[in-house]
């Protein structure tokens, strides 16, 4: 059999070749990996591709908007957010100037508005699963959820952020940052000899009534009390799913050593500075002791589970530890959490963070 001219065989392995080199272009969707995401609530999810366009709806946004802005990502992909209470435009627009342009939804949006925007994910905090989770799937729209409630939890909440956005190297980056002050802490405290009474109140006046609560066993602010060295006094007490109101007669019988008053509003150094005087509240031996603080509080409080739990830690390893903890300089772990998670410079931290800085900080 006659073999083909050489020129001809050279052409079509050219040929082959550019084929070959034209499918791995960057790009093609031929080429691109199934994504498999598995959350920290064991939900899995399954993406033909890295999500481009990222909607962040339901309740508690803020924990879960302020987690997504940890990556530089977010600033292009998130197309959609949820405006509740905490506002969105509080904090991101210090970190993002296209917020304005981004779709806000309703406060409550439903599965339907939140599919108008044609997102690729959704993210959501873990208990809005029934509510608007399982709506969202049904129309076909894929969700990750976020728990953030523990510290453990929330590294693996940051892992799962990372395969959303590509970047599992940002996600280790992040964790290093919170695990390495964790560490320091306990370092710190570890050998404290005693571990005095805590309590956490919250303050809310709603319609002129004015409440005091306190958390869930389960939540963040009791585990940052214990990790930073304090004994949890209202903890047998508290072991629903929301805030427990409690009256002055059962904080007296507590009569911890120390109080930390939280106010989402903002007001928690004016509030305290109120009980100081007032009589009935000069008789518990935390005020006794000049031992009755306000929470720190920037954009947020400290004391949630928003990415800011860990200057929230350390602010009260200060407090309650003093002696322990001198080397813990809140002013400078407040730079580096601004710098290193949201690449903020310090002309900017200056300007539009350490001005909004209350509570009782130096």
């Amino acid at each position: 059999m006659k073999r083909p001219p050489l020129i001809f065989v050279l052409f079509l392995t050219t040929l082959a070749l550019i084929a070959a080199s034209c499918s791995s272009l960057p790009g093609d969707v031929s080429s691109e990996k199934e994504l498999e995401i598995t959350d920290s609530t064991g939900h899995t999810v399954l993406l033909d591709s890295q999500p481009q366009r990222i909607a962040i709806a339901g309740k508690a946004t803020v924990m879960v908007q302020d987690a997504v802005f940890l990556f530089q990502e977010a600033s292009q992909r998130v197309i959609a957010l949820e405006n509740r209470k905490q506002s969105v435009y509080v904090f991101l627009p210090v970190v993002d100037p296209n917020i304005p342009d981004k779709t806000l939804f309703e406060v409550n949006v439903g599965p339907e508005q939140i599919a108008a925007v044609q997102p690729d994910l959704v993210l959501l905090k873990s208990f809005m699963a029934e509510k608007l989770g399982d709506p969202l799937e049904q129309l076909g729209i894929p969700v990750v959820y976020l728990n953030l409630e523990t510290p453990q939890v929330f590294y693996e909440d940051i892992k799962a952020l990372g395969q959303v956005f590509g970047d599992p190297a940002r996600a280790e980056e992040i964790n290093d940052f919170y695990k390495e002050r964790v560490a320091r802490v306990q370092e710190l405290i570890g050998e404290a000899p005693e571990k005095p009474g805590v309590l956490v109140l919250r303050y809310n006046q709603d319609g002129g009534e004015v409440a005091f609560s306190v958390p869930p066993a389960s939540w963040l602010q009791t585990t940052l009390v214990e990790m930073a060295g304090g004994t949890p006094v209202w903890k047998e007490l508290s072991t629903g799913g929301g805030w427990t109101v409690v009256n002055l007669e059962q904080v007296a019988a507590w009569d911890p050593e120390m109080i930390f008053l939280v106010d989402y509003s903002g007001g928690a150094s004016a509030v305290v500075d109120e009980l100081k005087l007032d009589p009935v509240w000069s008789n518990l031996q935390a005020v006794q002791n000049d031992s009755l603080y306000a929470f720190a509080f920037d954009f947020y409080s400290w004391d949630q589970p928003d990415t800011r739990w860990i200057l929230g830690l350390q602010w009260l390893a200060t407090k309650i530890h003093p002696e322990l903890s001198d080397e813990i300089d809140i002013l400078e772990e407040v730079n580096a959490f601004y710098g290193t998670l949201y690449s903020l410079d310090q002309e900017t931290i200056a300007r539009e963070v350490l001005p909004i800085l209350t509570g009782d900080l130096p």
